[in-house]
């Protein structure tokens, strides 16, 4: 299957100056969806799809009809992964359970896309519960690889051009691997940054809303009107100095992605960009094991009552993950949520002293995975998901014939730099 262009910011110009309607940009999306879902499997089943998603575009347009300034979304088509919950949709969060069991309020993140005047297209497949079991969702580039996990609905989606944008989630490498297995934007803000009200929770201490695009400039779009208290610099900020963590992170990588990963530092450095060597994250297999630690034993917790009502509907994999959080001692528990911001303060002063703007590394071990019974390894993302750091992954051409990805990781709270050096940072890769 051939990705099909359909980028945020270019949607936005058309819909906002006039150039497109929302009715008209709303079936062009569906004609979209109708074209790939049988091969992709992005989008969740939804009885009425066109109707409803032609009367919402209808209301957005004539709400703002006489308005001479549209909404920064105005019109633009959204997918939100299921485990997010939506006003009138229910949530399965790609789970066996029903329904009214994880029903709640409407997500926080949802209604600021909505408040922005997107229109909902649709909720989006994920794996259950935001952990590994798989969903039915293939990779666009090769139908017989998995698009990774957990927000692969979302991550396809976007890499289908069935939309222009779609919330996910991470605890572990949940936006920033598909994205790259995909050959899209993925950006994960700094923790919190964006509200996880209304998303059903897996590790609340690693949780992060996240989202994808086509393009860097509409992932800094999408930034502001997603992320609280968004500030743009106002000036754009000089080439960032990039860090590489030690060899000890990066080998968790494998030889043809290392390579792939090296040809782009290359790049960069060609561009103009000053890369420095360093020796952060030479602890990783400890701050590996202790992440894993807490969201075993966080997502135990969270799940306590759901899994004793409905435990024989989880996938075995989802409950090897619950009966190993019970196991996990409170001291651990404890240490492993202080360590976060441990983490956090080592890459800050990392950064200090050695004037670096920004970490780059590869955004997977590898290109996705053959199949789509395994999600592909979330290790390369895990510690800037611990450290709750703002991170970025950029397409960076492909391997074997499949797409790759370079992400990038700043200071804590600094995803507006960040987001303005992607868009450089993107057209170098």
């Amino acid at each position: 299957m051939t990705p099909h262009e359909n980028p945020l910011g270019e949607a936005v110009d058309a819909l906002r100056g006039g150039e497109r309607t929302p009715i008209a940009y709303a079936k062009t999306c569906l004609e979209r969806v109708d074209a790939v879902e049988s091969d992709v499997h992005a989008l969740l089943d939804e009885e009425h799809r066109a109707e409803r998603v032609a009367d919402d575009a209808s209301a957005i347009e004539a709400a703002h009809e006489k308005s001479k300034r549209k909404p920064p979304l105005y019109g633009v088509p959204v997918g939100v992964k299921d485990i997010f919950h939506v006003d009138g949709l229910p949530t399965r969060a790609g789970s066996e359970l029903p329904p009214e069991a994880l029903a709640g309020p409407q997500a926080d993140a949802v209604s600021a896309l909505l408040d922005a005047g997107a229109v909902l297209l649709g909720k989006t497949v994920t794996t259950e519960f935001a952990y590994f079991a798989p969903g039915p969702t293939r990779n666009p580039h090769n139908l017989s690889h998995t698009p990774g996990g957990s927000s692969s609905g979302s991550a396809a989606a976007v890499a289908t051009g069935e939309l222009p944008l779609a919330l996910g989630s991470q605890t572990v490498g949940s936006v920033i691997r598909p994205a790259s297995f995909c050959g899209v934007v993925g950006v994960k803000p700094s923790y919190d940054r964006v509200p996880s009200s209304g998303v059903v929770p897996l590790s609340p201490s690693a949780d992060h809303v996240g989202y994808f695009t086509q393009d860097a400039a509409g992932a800094r779009l999408a930034a502001e009107v997603l992320c609280t208290e968004w500030e743009p610099p106002e000036d754009e900020p000089d080439k960032p100095v990039v860090g590489v963590p030690s060899d000890v992170y990066l080998d968790q990588a494998d030889d043809a992605m290392l390579t792939a990963f090296e040809n782009s530092l290359d790049d960069l450095r060609t561009a103009g960009y000053e890369i420095k060597r360093t020796d952060a994250l030479d602890t990783i297999d400890s701050v590996n094991a202790r992440h894993n630690d807490m969201v075993a034993a966080e997502a135990a917790l969270e799940h306590g009552p759901l899994y004793a009502a409905y435990g024989d509907r989880y996938a075995q994999g989802t409950v090897d993950l619950l009966e190993d959080g019970r196991d996990v001692p409170v001291g651990d528990l404890v240490d492993a949520r202080n360590g976060r911001l441990d983490l956090r303060v080592a890459l800050t002063d990392a950064m200090d002293s050695l004037g670096v703007d920004v970490w780059a590394a590869p955004a997977a071990p590898g290109p996705a995975p053959e199949g789509i019974d395994d999600t592909g390894d979330p290790v390369m993302n895990l510690p800037w998901t611990h450290a709750g750091v703002p991170t970025v992954g950029l397409p960076a051409g492909a391997v074997s014939g499949l797409p790759v990805g370079v992400q990038f990781a700043a200071r804590f709270g600094d995803d507006e730099r960040l987001l303005a050096w992607a868009e450089e940072l993107e057209a170098v890769l």
